[in-house]
C-alpha cells in the first residue's frame, strides 16, 4: 500500500454541525438511510479519513489491519468505531449522559493488575472515552455480543438471549450500585469471580520472571526480537526524557525503589489491537523493582488519536484535554485501584498514553467460549459496564451535579422496554456491520484504499 491518501475530506467540523443540527430537531437525512451507492462512498470515505495519519506514517500497518478487518464482521465491527458512531451523530440527547468508554464490545475487556498488585477483571480499553448519553455504551456493546455470538454461529435465539443478558446485567448492576454505593469499592478478583472469567485468573497468576523470560534477555537487560517486537537501543536517548516527564506527572501507587524507571532498552511493537493497528507503539523496558533482570517492569507508550465520538455529541471543556491525558483519566475514573502505572506522555508534539505490560494482564477472546460461557460472560460486562458508569463523576466533567449517575440512568429506563428496544437496536446494528463489511470488502478488493495516480508511473 503506497504512503499516498486516496481522495478523501476531513468530514470532523461537518458532522460536528450535522449531529448538532440533529440533536436540535433538523430535518437530516443520517447517512444508515443513505442509497446504496452513496453508503460506500461513506463507508469508504470515513474509513480513509479515520486512518488518514497512519496512511501516511505507517501505509504497510494499514494494510495489515484491513487484513483483519476483511477476515471477519466481528473484526470489522471492532475496528470501525467512527464508522458505528457516524451512524448516530446526536441521539439520545435528553438521555442522562455520563463518561462513556466509547468502544464496548466482548473483547475490550480482561484480566489486568491493581495497584495494589493483585490481578482484576473489568473493562481495559478507553481510547475512544467520552462524554456522552449512557445508551452509547450499552447500545455498542449490544452489538459487539450480537455480533460475537454470530461469530460463533449460534441462531439468532441465542444471539438475543446474549445480548439481553448484557443488557440485563446491567441494568442489576445499576440497581445494586444504587442501592450502596459500592461502585467505589467493587472489583471481581480471583476469590469472587464467576467461574467463566476462571480460566483468565488462571493465567493472570504467572510469574514476572516467566513472563518476561519470552520478551527479554535475562542476562542482557534487552528485549529478543520477532515478527512483532523490533529491539531499538538508538531510541533510549529520546525516550529517556520522556519517560522522567510522565514519571513526575504520575500519583499515588506503591512505593518504588529510587531507579524504578531507569530505562535499559526500548522496542517498536508491531501489530497490537485491531482499532490502533499502525499507531506507534514503543515497549521501554525499565529497572522496575530492583537489579535482577526478573524484576523489570515493560510500559507501553501507544500513540493516542481523537475519540471516534468526538464531535457527535454535545460538547464540554473535556475536549480541551489531549488524546493521552482523556484516556488516562479514564482509567482512573473507571476503575477501583487500577494499574499504578497508566498515564500520559508526550513524543515530538504527539500524545501517547503509558501502561504496564504486566504479567497480570490477559485479554479475553469468544473464540475460547461456547455458547453458554457467553452468555455468562456478557451478564458479567454488563455489570461491569454498569460500575463504570455509576463511578461517573459528572461534576468534573461539566455536565450538570445529580443524584447519581446509577439512579439517574434508572429513573429514565423503563426495563422490560430498555431490554427490548436494545435487542432490537443490536440486531438491526448488526444486520448494518454485514451490510457495510460486505461493501469494504468489495472496495479493497477493486483498489480503493491504494494511492490514485498509478497511470502516471512510467
Amino acid at each position: 500500500m503506497a504512503a499516498v491518501l486516496p481522495a478523501h475530506a476531513d468530514r470532523a467540523d461537518p458532522f460536528r454541525r450535522y449531529a448538532e443540527l440533529r440533536a436540535a430537531g433538523e430535518v437530516e437525512v443520517p447517512p444508515h438511510l443513505l442509497g446504496p451507492r452513496e453508503r460506500r462512498l461513506h463507508v469508504r470515505n470515513t474509513l480513509v479519513e479515520d486512518h488518514a495519519v497512519r496512511l501516511l506514517d505507517t501505509p504497510e500497518a494499514v494494510a495489515s489491519k484491513f487484513a483483519l478487518l476483511v477476515a471477519s464482521p466481528f473484526s470489522f465491527f471492532r475496528g470501525t468505531a467512527l464508522l458505528y458512531y457516524r451512524d448516530h451523530a446526536g441521539v439520545d440527547g435528553h438521555l442522562p449522559a455520563v463518561f462513556c468508554i466509547g468502544d464496548i464490545h466482548p473483547e475490550n475487556f480482561g484480566i489486568m493488575p491493581s495497584a495494589a498488585g493483585h490481578p482484576f477483571f473489568a473493562p481495559n480499553d478507553f481510547d475512544e472515552a467520552w462524554i456522552a448519553p449512557f445508551t452509547y455504551d450499552v447500545n455498542r456493546g449490544a452489538v459487539g455480543f450480537w455480533m460475537a455470538a454470530a461469530e460463533k454461529d449460534l441462531g439468532k435465539g441465542s444471539r438475543r438471549r446474549t445480548v439481553r443478558a448484557f443488557v440485563q446485567g446491567y441494568l442489576d448492576g445499576l440497581v445494586d450500585f444504587a442501592r450502596d454505593d459500592s461502585e467505589h469499592t467493587h472489583q471481581i478478583t480471583e476469590d469472587s469471580c464467576p467461574a467463566v472469567l476462571a480460566p483468565a485468573f488462571a493465567k493472570a497468576r504467572r510469574s514476572r520472571a516467566k513472563f518476561l523470560a519470552k520478551r527479554i534477555d535475562l542476562d542482557a537487560h534487552r528485549f529478543l526480537a520477532d515478527e512483532r517486537v523490533e529491539p531499538r537501543a538508538d531510541l533510549v536517548p529520546l525516550l529517556e526524557p520522556v519517560v522522567a516527564d510522565y514519571a513526575d506527572s504520575l500519583g499515588g501507587g506503591p512505593a518504588r525503589p529510587e531507579g524504578f524507571f531507569r530505562v535499559h532498552d526500548v522496542a517498536l511493537r508491531h501489530g497490537g489491537g485491531t482499532a490502533s493497528q499502525g499507531l506507534a507503539r514503543f515497549w521501554v523496558l525499565l529497572d522496575g523493582w530492583g537489579p535482577d533482570a526478573t524484576d523489570d517492569v515493560i510500559i507501553e507508550l501507544k500513540m493516542a488519536r481523537r475519540s471516534a465520538l468526538y464531535g457527535l455529541v454535545p460538547a464540554t471543556s473535556f475536549d480541551a484535554r489531549t488524546s493521552a491525558e482523556r484516556i488516562a483519566l479514564a482509567h482512573s475514573e473507571f476503575l477501583v485501584d487500577g494499574d499504578a502505572l497508566y498515564g500520559a506522555a508526550e513524543i515530538e508534539g504527539r500524545s501517547f498514553v503509558v501502561r504496564e505490560r504486566s504479567p497480570m494482564k490477559v485479554n479475553i477472546s469468544v473464540a475460547d467460549l461456547d455458547g453458554d460461557a457467553l452468555l455468562s460472560y456478557a451478564e458479567v460486562c454488563g455489570r461491569a459496564l454498569a460500575q463504570t458508569h455509576a463511578r461517573s463523576e459528572s461534576h468534573l466533567l461539566d455536565v450538570g451535579e445529580g443524584p447519581g449517575a446509577e439512579i439517574g440512568i434508572l429513573r429514565v429506563v423503563q426495563p422490560t422496554v430498555f431490554v427490548a428496544d436494545t435487542v432490537e437496536w443490536a440486531e438491526e446494528g448488526a444486520a448494518r456491520v454485514l451490510a457495510d463489511h460486505r461493501l469494504f470488502c468489495e472496495d479493497l478488493e477493486r483498489g480503493a484504499f491504494d494511492a490514485p495516480g498509478t497511470l502516471l508511473e512510467p
